[in-house]
């Protein structure tokens, strides 16, 4: 069995795209995804062993990649990894700025370290890799980047520093795109909003307990799930979206759309997930319960 995507088989044949945070969640099942469909995956990440079990696993399924441990704050080791990725596979046809995290706490009890930590992870290194892929690759030969963002539409109260990260993305998002159309570069972005991915484990009990009740505040009734924010990548780094740039897709359910305490929404079970992820790892907190 192997990843059941929407898309042609050989839709990013002979082409070379990176994915940052390859290691896990999102991240994981969108370099499957674009493996099964032909393209050879470089998988970027802090933690080389977690990059060697997707890479292992892409390859068991038939797929071609690679890994490369790089802290994407660092910006030496940045640009020596785009370097090292250049020089060994030529051009870089797509980056998949997906590398991130964030921890629950008010504004008002956030360290600047921890602030400085978030900001760092979720923007800074995202423009860092964006900017490498541009000045080594795409800005000769062209090129699709997706930069992950969140559901930050209204704030982000409780995760106010991942909110703010986000946002400078979307933004910075928006001025690639102009500046660098003149070098057949698109630059998009996709926000997902609650999905049921691998990081749901690693938040606090008290955390844990709330996102269990995420899913009444979502108009289709459900949460997502990672191969629904893959497809929306796949689809950005395609040739069909080729007068797409400067975008942010949202991949939330309508969540982002209103306000259940003005419009409350009906418990229903009407839409079903995409199923298309063939290793997709159900979180631990959603095992014993009903469909998240």
């Amino acid at each position: 069995m192997g990843y059941r995507s929407i898309f042609h088989p050989e839709l990013f044949k002979d082409r070379n795209i990176i994915v940052t945070g390859g290691g896990s969640g999102i991240g994981r099942c969108t370099a499957h995804e674009l493996a099964s469909l032909g393209a050879h995956v470089v998988l970027v990440g802090r933690k080389q062993e977690k990059l060697d079990r997707v890479l292992a696993e892409i390859v068991e399924d038939g797929g071609s990649a690679s890994a490369l441990s790089c802290d994407i704050r660092d910006e030496e080791a940045v640009r020596a990894v785009v370097s090292q990725i250049v020089k060994e596979r030529g051009t870089v046809h797509g980056l998949v700025n997906n590398a991130g995290g964030q921890f629950p706490s008010p504004l008002m009890a956030i360290s600047k370290k921890g602030w400085d930590a978030v900001i760092s992870t979720n923007l800074t290194g995202g423009f860092l890799m964006a900017r490498e892929v541009f000045n080594q690759s795409m800005s000769r030969s062209g090129g699709s980047i997706v930069n992950i963002v969140a559901d930050m539409w209204n704030g982000m109260p409780g995760m106010g520093h991942s909110g703010a990260a986000r946002a400078g993305m979307v933004n910075f998002t928006q001025t690639a795109a102009y500046e660098w159309g003149h070098a057949g570069v698109r630059v998009n972005a996709v926000a997902p909003g609650w999905i049921t991915s691998s990081g749901m484990d690693t938040y606090p009990d008290s955390f844990k307990a709330v996102i269990k009740t995420l899913k009444a505040a979502v108009p289709l009734g459900r949460m997502g799930n990672e191969a629904e924010v893959s497809s929306a990548i796949c689809y950005l780094l395609s040739d069909g979206a080729a007068f797409i740039s400067g975008t942010t897709v949202r991949i939330d359910g309508a969540a982002s759309q209103g306000n259940v305490a003005i419009y409350p929404l009906q418990a229903h079970n009407k839409c079903k997930p995409f199923d298309g992820f063939h290793r997709e790892v159900v979180p631990d907190i959603f095992k014993t319960d009903e469909a998240p």
